[in-house]
């Protein structure tokens, strides 16, 4: 069974656009997948469509030039609306500049194109095609879909309904994700001996294709030892001089990598959030992984988690993927705050004007508790409104002039 993702409804609506579509994400996400299902959904529609494919050598040779790529659409589709899929474009040099050329020729046709996280790099994408395109972010499934699929679509719209009902079913389906995280292969596969060998698959054509072509080493083996260590302090500060000497490599070469990890959606680093620099500022960021799968593999612990406290990292992280899904759109930055004496709080949302500090726990609270460092940010900042994330305790109280909001994580979504 195809494992529907959301990102096929906000492509479709952008068909009628002349920006070209630009899917990006992680190798193995399922981009391929996508812009397939699109064309296939075209194709019902007795659209005309054109599939090229830059991992394909049959397929290489007509993008020598537009002209030759214009002609070979042509003798396809004909000389009016088409719409033309391709896929893999980092492949292509000067991917960027050959786009734009394209869009500018004001041909009859619609460009879908999907490419990995080295194609910004490489090319500068965002400046040469300024205007002429939109970006489509495509991660690993994340957790409602996920949810969605092992339950055969059953519930569509009523999907929180379940998560709400079947408590037991929550619970399993969420170890079982932040065990294995939301790789497509991963989650098809289903014995844990092919699901292993499916991630280790990913991991290693990752550091031996992308990671080593970018850095432009023979081996991509420092790298894949920070991604190692990253993994052990997913979702602690990150110390910038103990993590370079553990990995023998010089801060601005570690922080060179960092900065490749992001830019091809591994993981991301979170920055501290501060008014009073004196006495709040913490220079260091938090690191996050995009895929716990991912994560747990460099640890050597994939499909083995079940103890509650390094459950527990792997929740926040969860929940810190929730949050950037939900906030992303509006450009909210999330980040975290902790102070030199030892208050903290997992997560703060810049809403304009406002904040709205987060703080996650792993457990079925039976009781609207919060912590003092949740006290100390409430009484320094005021916010009108914070959550506290959970696992199932739905219910709002007020701690003078805030509002807590004890949050099941699954409605995190569906939280105004």
């Amino acid at each position: 069974m195809l494992i529907k993702r959301r990102l096929f409804t906000e492509l479709v609506d952008h068909l009628s656009s002349k920006e070209i579509s630009l899917v990006v994400g992680p190798r193995q996400a399922g981009k391929t997948t996508l812009i397939k299902a699109v064309q296939d959904y075209l194709n019902k529609k007795g659209e005309k469509t054109v599939y090229l494919n830059l991992d394909v050598e049959a397929d290489k040779q007509f993008f020598d030039s537009q002209d030759r790529l214009i002609k070979k659409i042509k003798l396809e589709a004909g000389a009016a609306k088409a719409y033309i899929f391709i896929d893999e474009i980092q492949r292509k040099e000067n991917a960027a500049l050959f786009l734009k050329g394209l869009y500018d020729l004001e041909l009859p046709y619609k460009f879908i194109i999907s490419g990995s996280g080295s194609l910004e790099l490489k090319e500068k994408i965002h400046e040469s095609l300024a205007g002429r395109k939109r970006i489509f972010e495509l991660g690993p499934v994340d957790f409602f879909e996920f949810v969605d699929f092992k339950t055969d679509y059953k519930y569509g719209d009523h999907l929180v309904s379940f998560l709400e009902t079947e408590s037991a079913k929550r619970q399993d389906l969420l170890e079982e994700y932040l065990n294995f995280g939301g790789y497509p292969r991963v989650i098809l596969a289903t014995e844990l001996e092919e699901k292993n060998k499916q991630i280790g698959e990913i991991v290693k054509s990752y550091l031996e294709r992308d990671i080593v072509y970018l850095l432009k080493v023979e081996k991509g083996e420092a790298f894949g030892r920070m991604i190692k260590l990253l993994a052990s302090q997913s979702g602690r500060l990150l110390n910038y001089s103990k993590l370079s000497a553990d990995l023998n490599i010089s801060l601005p070469t570690l922080k060179n990598y960092l900065w490749y990890a992001e830019k091809t959606f591994v993981l991301e680093l979170v920055s501290p959030y501060f008014k009073n620099i004196k006495k709040e500022i913490i220079k260091s960021p938090v690191v996050y992984f995009n895929d716990l799968g991912l994560r747990n593999y460099s640890l050597n612990l994939f499909g083995n988690l079940f103890e509650a406290r390094e459950l527990g990292f792997l929740f926040q992280n969860l929940a810190f993927k929730i949050l950037k899904n939900k906030f992303t759109e509006s450009n909210n930055p999330i980040h975290f705050w902790r102070t030199k004496d030892g208050a903290e709080v997992d997560f703060v949302v810049e809403l304009g004007n406002s904040v709205l500090p987060i703080e996650v726990k792993f457990s079925s609270l039976k009781k609207e508790n919060i912590d003092k460092s949740m006290m100390s940010f409430i009484d320094k900042y005021e916010p009108k409104e914070t959550w506290v994330i959970n696992l199932d305790l739905h219910k709002t109280i007020k701690i003078k002039n805030t509002k807590v909001v004890f949050l099941p994580f699954y409605l995190i979504p569906f939280c105004v």
